[in-house]
Formats: C-alpha cells, structure tokens, sequence
C-alpha cells in the first residue's frame, strides 16, 4: 500500500495523542502529508451563547492541533496540515478520511469491552463501520486484553455415502 495521506484524528487526550508518533514514522518514511484532525461539538446548555461556545471550540482546537503539527514536524513530518471538523468524532472522521482520500487513519482506542462499551460507545469501532479507508488501530497499552478463547477445530468431515462401509 502506498501512504499519500494519514489522517490522525486528536481528541486532547495523552491516549489520541499516542496515534502521533506511529503516525508520524509512517509519514516520514513514506513522504506521505499527515492531517491532523480535531473534532469539535457545543453541547447545549441552559443560557449558553451557543454561537460562543462554537467558536471558542474551534479557536481551541485550532490551537491545540498547531501545537500537534510543531510537534509533527519535530519528529520529522515534512508535510503536516491540520483540520478542525464541526460534529461527532465518528462522523468527522469518516468525513474527513473521504474529503482528503487518505490513504490510512492513524488512531487509538481504549479497548473497551462489555458494558463500558455498550455505556462509553467506541469512536474506533464507528469509524471502523462508516468508512473503507484502511485503518491502523492502536491499542492502550493498559487496556484489559480478553482471555483467548479455546481453539475451535474444524468439525471432521463425514465420509461421502458408499464409501467405507460394507453394506
């Protein structure tokens, strides 16, 4: 696969930003241009200047990715632009992946499993869900890992009929 475009969506959390470095190596090493994207989101609240409260979204989030672009270009990245989306984290993403062709998403997850999943939901698996960009999913290194499972052996094939019987 050849890297034109990653895409690294950053939420402002230690755990997105692990997504940089990873993202950062590919990029050098393939010449590709990295995006970094922030998705932002007012939420309503009673006797909030909704229109306010969007535009200080956007102000911060432009200037928190500027931070994430030096810190790019620190590490080697030659072309790094960034990008704030209005919305859901999900839906940005997805969006954003088609509006820039990327060649791949760069992103972290918690590994949530169970009943934080159902309760907290998980961004990974929604954009895994709304886009056919490839997607390089990076694990929290504390996330829980789930037992494996007993391997399933192949149920064994019965012998076609009149064959091995003397019947």
């Amino acid at each position: 696969m050849k890297l034109e475009t990653i895409l690294v969506p950053l939420d402002g959390s230690p755990l997105a930003e692990a997504a940089l470095a990873e993202a950062t190596g590919l990029a050098r090493d393939s010449g590709a241009r990295l995006v970094l994207l922030r998705a932002v989101e007012a939420s309503l609240l009673p006797g909030t200047d909704l229109a306010a409260a969007e535009v200080r979204l956007v102000r911060d989030a432009e200037e928190y990715l500027a931070a994430a672009a030096a810190c790019a270009t620190s590490m080697g990245a030659k072309n790094v632009s960034t990008s704030v989306w209005y919305g859901s984290a999900p839906s940005s993403i997805a969006d954003a992946a088609c509006a820039n062709r990327v060649s791949l998403i760069v992103m972290t997850t918690h590994g949530r499993s169970g009943l934080g999943r159902i309760i907290l939901g998980s961004v990974a698996d929604a954009v895994l869900r709304s886009t056919t960009a490839p997607i390089l999913l990076l694990r929290d290194a504390r996330a829980p890992v789930e037992p494996r499972r007993a391997e399933v052996t192949a149920p064994k094939q019965a012998e076609p009929a009149g064959r091995g019987s003397a019947r």
